[in-house]
């Protein structure tokens, strides 16, 4: 099949990916210093949008601790969707994070929590960024964007990392179980973290901001990471271009959508609008 390289702008209703990016960055310029990341009760639709439309990253609370999946145990999960097929990250799958392939296996659900089970040395497995549809129907999502990508789950062991990057979509992530630090930067920081461009609506980082090498990145002094910690039941917005890096405190369950559309910062952008066919 030949690549159709137009896609991308197609689904997301602009006129280009490349035009898309940078004017995210631009607009990043134009937003107050974030220091912490405001959290609010649950939100409506026109609130979550007004709020989005700001640019800026938030948490949003009494939402998804209500979703049937929220009330599962780690015990139950294995029981019920123990033969459930999974693929793990495994090995360095940090340091591969952003090649065009990396070390997978797979197994059922129940192979995988038996193996993380007992875990001790080096960087577990991670089951990421992973369509499981079978615990779809248990997560129940607010019509917050009008068009939205397959949810995408996240489950592993505390020490399980998704290193430093951002997708050019909006992003709701919603944690389940457990507890997880995340790192979120501006868009136009990325002149600062020697970034690398993995495709065109995703770009990686190898700088750590848990533990920062400013010797190897010495710009990185000027970006200016916000630190924030989700628990269950939160929902975190990452507007679109804005980098984060996410790990893992204790065994956590995690799962994200995707807006496919402008994002919420550009609505006022005119001349990124696709004209309708």
């Amino acid at each position: 099949m030949i690549p159709d390289p137009d896609k991308n702008a197609r689904v997301r209703g602009v006129t280009s990916i490349a035009a898309m990016r940078d004017a995210i960055r631009d607009a990043s310029r134009k937003l107050p210093p974030l220091t912490a990341i405001p959290r609010f009760r649950t939100l409506d639709r026109a609130a979550f949008r007004a709020q989005a439309e700001r640019g800026l990253p938030f948490i949003i609370t009494g939402l998804v601790g209500r979703w049937p999946l929220c009330a599962f145990t780690p015990g139950q999960l294995r029981e019920r969707f123990g033969n459930v097929p999974v693929r793990a990250r495994v090995g360095d799958y940090i340091g591969t994070a952003f090649a065009p392939d990396r070390a997978m296996q797979d197994m059922a659900m129940r192979d995988y929590l038996d193996l993380i089970a007992d875990w001790r040395d080096g960087l577990p497995p991670y089951v990421g960024n992973l369509e499981i549809n079978a615990l779809n129907a248990m997560c129940h999502w607010p019509g917050y964007f009008g068009k939205m990508g397959p949810p995408r789950f996240w489950l592993g062991p505390a020490g399980t990392v998704t290193p430093l990057h951002c997708d050019y979509d909006d992003n709701i992530f919603a944690q389940i179980w457990g507890t997880k630090r995340i790192f979120l930067v501006p868009p136009h920081h990325d002149e600062f973290l020697y970034v690398r461009e993995a495709n065109p609506v995703l770009f990686g980082s190898p700088f750590d901001p848990e533990r920062p090498d400013f010797d190897a990145y010495p710009l990185a002094r000027h970006a200016a990471p916000v630190e924030c910690i989700v628990e269950p039941g939160d929902m975190l917005y990452v507007p679109a271009g804005w980098y984060h890096q996410v790990r893992a405190l204790t065994f956590a369950l995690s799962v994200n959508r995707w807006a496919r559309a402008m994002p919420f910062a550009l609505k006022d952008d005119s001349s990124l609008r696709r004209p309708s066919p």
